[in-house]
């Protein structure tokens, strides 16, 4: 249940800050430019807070629903009691680059702030796991271009990456040309170029099949022999001699590579003698311990009253922090901005064409997940998917469909060439065609969200 509450309130502060980054971006252009602006609204339906500012009167509301939000304006067409004073601040009395650069503002901030949450990451640092190749299968793609257990891969499509997290946008990205893609390796002490065969490799296949199962490759995991924590008195452990510290190197014989394998192998062994080789300090140690039995709900397991943890300077080998400057941070942060909205376009575009399954869309639940999950793991990730969502939501604005911030930008460059306004029965029209659009969008996004949960 808590993991339940903590999910949803990851979602609404993520969909929050996004809806007030995208309706600030019209707010304040709309006020730069000189139009009044009545209401600016996080949400929709009953306003929970609301307050007036003294400059103009604008009224700020926090409202019931968070999933969305706007910004109502001035405008003559909708109001008839508009004040004569006010007519040449209303929205649709203003020149058209100022009514294209009103609308245009919301998705534009989307994209400014992946870039300050993409900088941000970058400055306070990401973490991800070294791209070492850990094991690679027979006849699969990432065989035939060379790649062996222990190679690192340093460079994918001539950029330079860090953690696997980097090898997966190179590796998607360059899936959707079907084509051969360069990876530069460092292995047995040389750095090597090799060519991933990728035009029997879709994009469905790598997202849908899984990354590492398609190439026929997985990641070198962490391995490191469990370090003994705090020993109890009177314990199990204690009478063997195990201390803090001891690193547990093997069982009756059998090489151990992570906690994980100490606390299965003493719970399997109730009351049966262990024969325990450690590493305290430069010696090895061979010492005998018996666990405790234990009658749980399950059944008897053993025990033996110590603490268990990973190896840190072990583990610590298999993993890469990327952190930069504040100039580079930001640098960085436009970068990866376009790259992923290139690559989301490129994405939908396939979708259109049905190259790509739209099976890749996701809906809200899907969102509410990745917000938790993200927020588990850390800030950077936690930004990292701000970013990735606020450029999904200045994309999805920027659609041609009417209702949406593309509508009328449509609307607007079909009046730059006609020289008058889209007349209001094809705006009617076009409004009923953008509600059964985006509902159809959304129904999607939602089956594809259920499919995943109980496919």
């Amino acid at each position: 249940m808590f993991d339940l509450v903590e999910t949803v309130l990851w979602f609404v502060v993520a969909i929050g800050v996004l809806v007030a980054v995208h309706e600030f971006g019209h707010f304040i252009v709309a006020r730069t430019l000189g139009v009044k602006v009545l209401r600016f609204s996080i949400g929709f339906g009953r306003a929970l807070v609301s307050w007036r500012g003294r400059r103009d009167g604008t009224e700020y509301c926090i409202a019931a629903v968070p999933l969305g939000g706007y910004v109502k304006m001035l405008d003559s067409t909708e109001d008839e009691d508009v004040p004569e004073a006010d007519l040449p601040r209303a929205f649709d009395r203003q020149p058209l680059g100022t009514r294209f650069a009103v609308v245009a503002a919301g998705p534009v901030f989307n994209f400014l702030f992946a870039i300050v949450a993409y900088a941000a990451m970058f400055a306070t640092g990401v973490e991800g796991l070294r791209p070492i190749v850990g094991t690679v299968a027979e006849s699969s793609p990432a065989a035939i271009a060379g790649l062996h257990p222990g190679d690192e891969v340093a460079r994918v499509g001539g950029r330079d990456v860090q953690t696997w997290q980097g090898v997966i946008e190179g590796v998607l990205a360059a899936s959707l040309d079907r084509g051969r893609l360069e990876l530069e390796v460092q292995g047995d002490g040389a750095r090597r170029v090799v060519s991933l065969d990728l035009r029997d490799v879709a994009l469905d296949d790598l997202t849908q099949m899984g990354f590492f199962e398609r190439l026929g490759m997985r990641p070198d995991l962490p391995r490191a022999p469990p370090v003994v924590g705090d020993v109890a008195a009177d314990s199990p452990a204690q009478a063997a001699g195990l201390r803090t510290g001891d690193r547990v190197i093997a069982i009756d014989g059998a090489p151990l590579t992570s906690p994980d394998d100490l606390v299965a192998k003493v719970r399997a062994s109730p009351e049966r003698a262990l024969e325990v080789r450690v590493r305290r300090d430069a010696a090895l140690l061979d010492l005998s311990v018996t666990p405790r039995r234990v009658d749980g709900e399950d059944g008897p397991y053993g025990q033996i009253g110590a603490g268990v943890r990973a190896d840190a300077d072990a583990v610590a080998h298999y993993y890469a922090e990327e952190r930069y400057g504040l100039v580079e941070s930001v640098a960085k942060g436009a970068e990866k901005m376009v790259d992923m909205t290139l690559l989301t376009v490129r994405m939908l575009w396939k979708m259109v064409t049905l190259e790509v399954s739209v099976k890749n869309l996701s809906g809200p639940i899907s969102i509410a997940q990745y917000a938790g999950a993200s927020a588990d793991v850390g800030l950077a990730r936690f930004l990292d998917f701000l970013a990735v969502v606020s450029i999904s939501l200045g994309l999805l604005n920027l659609m041609p469909i009417p209702l949406l911030d593309g509508g009328h930008l449509m609307y607007y460059s079909i009046e730059l060439f006609t020289r008058r306004p889209v007349s209001e029965q094809v705006q009617f029209v076009g409004q009923r065609l953008g509600i059964a659009m985006l509902v159809c969008l959304m129904g999607l996004a939602f089956y594809n969200d259920l499919a995943r949960i109980f496919g």
